[in-house]
């Protein structure tokens, strides 16, 4: 997965990595969002120090980032560990995901102006001709700028609520979405969504572009829940 940059000061994720802090952090984020160091695994300071060729003290600050963003938790006597893929936690984050993600649609309809709507219109059209979203097969979309509902966030021109789903909660709806829901059946049914919501938010109705999104994440919900059970998790 590469890492995208963007200008926009409202975009907290992305910003020019400066300290190898910084470095160790984006890349330890990619592996563990993308499912290279499994979730529920247990961490290990001085295996993760070889493995990423650091010292310990950008080690430990890049971790006290990655639980601040809640991809990694300390248990009390067991250390830290990444966090687990579960069918409780997805709850519990989907119904935080659901209700604001809402919000910034009806926002976006506000505040979105129409040249960055006809860019959002543009990255589905890209999405739609560079994967296999015809066929049912994938619909996996990179982070940041190329990431639909990133976009759709930035777009509600709210800060608090940028920052609480673009950078305190993003990487863990990301783990999620990119090791259960980027497959399946539901490919098709996803993208006709994310353009009926594109829709409403051009026309101006902010109701209905949040009453598509809220449906849209709990239609995602349902189908990473399944694949938990499937997976036995």
């Amino acid at each position: 997965m590469s890492t995208i940059m963007t200008n926009s000061p409202q975009s907290p994720l992305w910003r020019s990595p400066v300290t190898s802090s910084d470095r160790l952090l984006l890349e330890m984020q990619r592996t563990i969002v993308e499912g290279e160091i499994a979730s529920g695994s247990k961490i290990s300071e001085p295996e993760l120090a070889r493995k990423f060729n650091v010292s310990r003290a950008p080690l430990r600050e890049a971790m006290a980032r990655l639980e601040r963003c809640h991809l990694i938790e300390r248990i009390p006597n067991a250390g830290a560990r990444v966090v687990k893929l579960s069918t409780e936690g997805l709850r519990a984050l989907y119904q935080i995901r659901e209700e604001l993600e809402g919000l910034a649609c009806r926002l976006a309809a506000e505040n979105m102006d129409d040249h960055e709507i006809e860019q959002l219109r543009g990255l589905l059209d890209q999405h739609l001709t560079t994967q296999r979203v015809r066929e049912g097969e994938s619909y996996y979309q990179e982070a940041g700028d190329l990431d639909f509902h990133y976009r759709i966030i930035l777009g509600s021109k709210n800060p608090y609520l940028i920052n609480m789903l673009c950078d305190e909660l993003y990487f863990l709806v990301r783990m999620y979405r990119v090791q259960l829901g980027m497959n399946g059946p539901r490919v098709s049914r996803a993208f006709d969504e994310h353009k009926a919501i594109i829709n409403a938010i051009a026309n101006r109705d902010g109701e209905l572009a949040d009453l598509l999104m809220r449906r849209h994440i709990a239609a995602s919900r349902g189908n990473i829940e399944l694949k938990l059970q499937q997976l036995g998790k």
